[in-house]
């Protein structure tokens, strides 16, 4: 296996464990670094999805006393087994919609311009959310997840929708979405952790069995690599954010994406870096 293209592996596992679950758009980072190093024919996407799985143990690492209890929990208590069908009522929506909708989205969508420009849009949204939480704009009704109904749990698994956008955040979509509609930040942020394993796992099984054609032994090392790189900084990344959103709002996040998406569109207009390459 060529050392060159393992470690574009690592860098790429890095990028989507570190961004994964930010506000920041794991799948919009991941289209501009792949521009960069090259990574950006049909396995290469594959790739990228792929290694969303390493991310995703991540966050059942950090929550596994809650996972193990719920699973334990399900035969007989109502708590454990809402928690589960609010999960599963969540992540409907992408299902239906990706279906339907995701194969036109990867043709015309999953390109640098339209992720900085997404960057700079979800950064203002982000900025206006947080505006009106600070001026009380949203009542919280809902302290901890597992006391969202079904309602909430639909009404957010609609807002994910919008993560097949790239560029937007799934992370961001669904924790900035859950607080406008009255959960608090821990609650929203939770919620998300738990809605990304089906999904992303989801995703991740279903696009490797798809492109199957594609792939074969011979990729084993440079997917294994991308997973282990995936995991251990997703791991890092989920630990820190946990207690960063005990005290801190998502205004640098919506700084960032800002800055970030003009980056992009600027030294692209300008011909300066070939995010298309």
């Amino acid at each position: 296996m060529d050392i060159t293209l393992l470690l574009k592996a690592l860098i790429m596992g890095v990028v989507e464990g570190f961004t994964e679950f930010l506000p920041i758009s794991s799948t919009g980072h991941l289209i501009l670094a792949g521009a960069l190093l090259g990574l950006d024919d049909d396995k290469a996407k594959v790739f990228d999805i792929a290694i969303q799985t390493g991310a995703i143990f991540a966050v059942i690492l950090v929550y596994w006393e809650k996972i193990r209890s719920t699973v334990v929990a399900l035969p007989t208590q109502k708590d454990a087994q809402k928690l589960a069908l609010n999960v599963l009522i969540a992540f409907l929506p992408a299902v239906v919609l990706g279906l339907l909708f995701g194969k036109l989205i990867k043709a015309h969508l999953f390109t640098p311009t339209v992720v900085a420009s997404t960057f700079i849009i979800g950064g203002f949204i982000i900025l206006w959310a947080e505006k009106r939480q600070a001026q009380g704009g949203n009542a919280v009704r809902v302290g901890d997840a597992d006391a969202m109904t079904w309602q909430d749990a639909l009404k957010v698994g609609l807002v994910q929708c919008f993560a097949m956008i790239p560029g937007t955040s799934r992370s961001g979509a669904t924790i900035i979405g859950g607080m406008l509609l009255g959960l608090s930040r821990k609650a929203a942020t939770d919620f998300s952790f738990y809605l990304a394993i089906p999904t992303l796992i989801g995703a991740g099984v279903y696009s490797l069995y798809k492109e199957r054609a594609l792939l074969s032994m011979a990729d084993l090392p440079l997917f294994s690599v991308g997973l282990v790189a995936s995991f251990i900084s997703a791991w890092l990344c989920v630990r820190w954010l946990l207690r960063f959103i005990a005290t801190h709002s998502f205004v640098g996040f919506a700084y960032y994406r800002i800055v970030f998406g003009i980056i992009v569109l600027v030294t692209a207009w300008g011909g300066w870096v070939n995010w298309s390459a």
